[in-house]
């Protein structure tokens, strides 16, 4: 092989490796098994984690469709979709437009917490896969499971991240009878 084949060959390689993904330049966090790093449940509202949720959800990850490998990860996009409503109804119920003190934006955002994961199990069953474990139980018994799955990340800011803007997700009403 010639000096001339070697290094066009290494200049093809170097090229293919600095193309842009085929998801358009979204990180895609994949854990030890290839899967998408979606930390699911999001934790339930507290008054100790409430000043964070309102305060940093501009800098908590979202997921939009370009995030995600093209195939085989549809419940882990169910995941996405839910944690970026409940973003979004946070900032609802942050901005002082329908609750103002600090608990009314709790029970607002617990609210909108039941609310998202609700329609997360709903969006769950509307599939042939076997829906999230905590969506197969119902009542109090569906919150607790929720509530006991947490993962590790909470609602701090992710250092040097700024959230892409994401439509507002309609579907949420706070309801202050309910407090």
């Amino acid at each position: 092989m010639s000096l001339t084949a070697s290094l066009t060959g290494v200049w093809i390689i170097a090229l293919i490796m600095t193309l842009p993904s085929s998801n358009m330049g979204a990180k895609t966090k994949l854990d030890a098994l290839g899967v998408p790093n979606v930390p699911f449940p999001p934790e339930l509202p507290t008054s100790e984690n409430l000043h964070d949720i309102c305060h940093s959800g501009h800098a908590r990850p979202r997921y939009p469709p370009s995030f995600f490998p093209k195939s085989g990860v549809s419940h882990y996009r169910r995941r996405g979709k839910a944690i970026n409503r409940l973003e979004s109804w946070f900032t609802y119920c942050c901005d002082g437009q329908v609750a103002q003190g600090d608990d009314q934006i709790l029970c607002c955002s617990k609210q909108a917490w039941k609310q998202a994961l609700s329609t997360f199990c709903t969006e769950e069953y509307s599939t042939k896969t076997v829906a999230y474990s905590c969506c197969q139980q119902s009542g109090d018994s569906r919150w607790l499971c929720f509530e006991g799955k947490l993962p590790t990340a909470k609602y701090s800011p992710t250092p040097d991240y700024t959230a892409p803007p994401m439509p507002e997700e309609p579907g949420f009403t706070f309801d202050a009878n309910a407090c």
